[in-house]
């Protein structure tokens, strides 16, 4: 008696992406609806779905005056995660240099901090205090 489990939102994504490359063609959403059942995908979640791709750049989508078409061919997307490749490694690079810079910059202030105008703000303070304090020569413990 085991249920019928719907698709992953990542497997209905290959699904689509599927329709996409074995086509070769330019799509509207209507049409996307009628075929996404063909591959599994529930035509309520094809609209969710194919918007996920669109956010991901793995699928092309423009407006042609009133339609909306949705493209992806196997070479654009396979461009597409190449150049994201690209940029994340340079971003992965610059994050490294940065996260030096600020780990050489903490050591830097670690060196100052017997200087630091709070610090010895505070120790005058406290210099103060024990200056006011009652000098009657006893010495009162409290437990």
């Amino acid at each position: 008696m085991s249920e019928k489990r719907g698709l992953s939102l990542e497997d209905k994504r290959e699904k689509m992406l599927q329709i996409f490359y074995e086509s070769q063609d330019f799509f509207l959403l209507k049409e996307l609806e009628k075929l996404g059942p063909r591959k599994g995908v529930i035509t309520q979640s094809v609209k969710d779905v194919v918007e996920s791709l669109v956010d991901d750049d793995l699928v092309s989508k423009d407006k042609i005056r009133t339609s909306v078409y949705f493209w992806s061919l196997p070479s654009c997307a396979g461009n597409q995660l190449r150049n994201e490749t690209d940029e994340r490694e340079e971003a992965l690079t610059e994050l490294k240099a940065i996260e030096q810079k600020y780990n050489m910059l903490k050591d830097e202030m670690g060196q100052y901090v017997d200087n630091d105008p709070a610090a010895f703000e505070a120790m005058k303070e406290a210099i103060e205090v024990a200056h006011a304090a009652p000098t009657d020569g006893q010495i009162t413990f409290s437990f």
